[in-house]
């Protein structure tokens, strides 16, 4: 599969992989736009966000759940942490496989785009 994220599932491509469970997996962005940068991704393959189907509205619920625990492990939940995604191209979303960002651990701007 050309999916990075898949590859990343499978074990196939290394990450730092600090959380997983049945449905997601996360992991630190080899990118990060904050100290604290987190990956959020369900372990099935879902395009993007307008893909998801109305048979899995838990699924962003979990992922939401995942972030709030990693963000009080990486020490980042009393001060705030922004959670961010994107939606297809114009979104900016650069991986076609659904994905929560999670940055803290500085002031993150106001300014959204």
């Amino acid at each position: 599969m050309d999916c990075i994220f898949c590859q990343i599932v499978a074990g196939e491509v290394p990450s730092e992989i600090i959380y997983q469970d049945e449905e997601v997996i996360a992991f630190r962005d080899i990118n990060p736009q904050a100290p604290t940068h987190l990956i959020i991704i369900p372990r099935k393959h879902v395009p993007s966000l307008a893909q998801l189907s109305e048979a899995e509205p838990s699924l962003i619920g979990h992922m939401v759940a995942a972030a709030g625990q990693l963000a009080k492990e990486e020490g980042v939940s009393e001060t705030g942490y922004r959670l961010v995604i994107n939606c297809g191209e114009w979104g900016g979303q650069l991986v076609p496989h659904l994905h929560m960002h999670l940055l803290g651990g500085k002031k993150l701007s106001g300014k959204l785009g």
